[in-house]
């Protein structure tokens, strides 16, 4: 037996929502799909889902080429989801490139995937020093220092970076570094997937062609 075959009959040996799933009745879902949202989301923290508001940011450059990564999700509004970043990062980058992202929520305990397609707009750099100055000390020192996604020679670098870091900070509480970004996806796609032990997986997709229409519903094959 090869290894392939071993990881092969490994995978195959797992077992899918061993927990069960609940019910989902499309027809009784909201016209607003961020309600909806806001009603699996308060379900999976009632669960005791670990970390719900983790979700997998996904953004490609001016080519096309793809890149994801999981943050989480710091506000959800009318206007949509909403995560920072550096401006200088990868994904902060690729959306100056190209402004399409897409979100994925997945709450297995419960059987539930959320889907996101939409626009990422900047907040503008009011907004994003805000956000960075509410943000809890340890996660501003590691905001502070500008190099996300850039090589590291030593991990000992972190170390005395972020020692200067917090020396600047504690001298200068308010500081905001200009590279912050504050996004919000607007969202012109969102996808609920409740997942069925059957394979029977409940699929309902919204659509609106912009952040100005209404929104159209439909199911979808699993």
């Amino acid at each position: 037996m090869t290894n392939d075959d071993s990881i092969r009959d490994l995978l195959r040996g797992l077992p899918v929502f061993a927990a069960g799933t609940p019910v989902f009745d499309p027809d009784a879902a909201p016209e607003d799909p961020l309600d909806l949202f806001r009603s699996w989301f308060a379900d999976a923290v009632e669960a005791g889902v670990p970390e719900p508001h983790a979700m997998v940011v996904s953004t490609a450059d001016g080519r096309g080429v793809p890149s994801a990564r999981v943050v989480i999700l710091k506000d959800l509004s009318w206007r949509g989801w909403w995560f920072a970043t550096t401006t200088t990062s990868r994904k902060g980058r690729e959306l100056e490139q190209n402004q399409g992202a897409a979100l994925t929520f997945h709450w297995k305990e419960r059987g539930r995937q959320v889907r996101v397609r939409g626009v990422a707009e900047y907040a503008g750099a009011e907004a994003s020093a805000e956000d960075f100055r509410r943000r809890p000390l340890e996660s501003r020192v590691a905001g502070l220092h500008g190099r996300q996604s850039e090589p590291l020679g030593e991990l000992g670098e972190i170390d005395r970076v972020a020692d200067s870091s917090r020396e600047h900070l504690a001298h200068d509480p308010g500081l905001a570094p200009d590279d912050w970004g504050l996004y919000v996806v607007v969202p012109y796609e969102v996808e609920f997937w409740q997942g069925d032990p059957d394979r029977r997986h409940v699929r309902l997709r919204y659509e609106r062609p912009d952040a100005d229409s209404t929104w159209n519903r439909g199911l979808l094959w699993p």
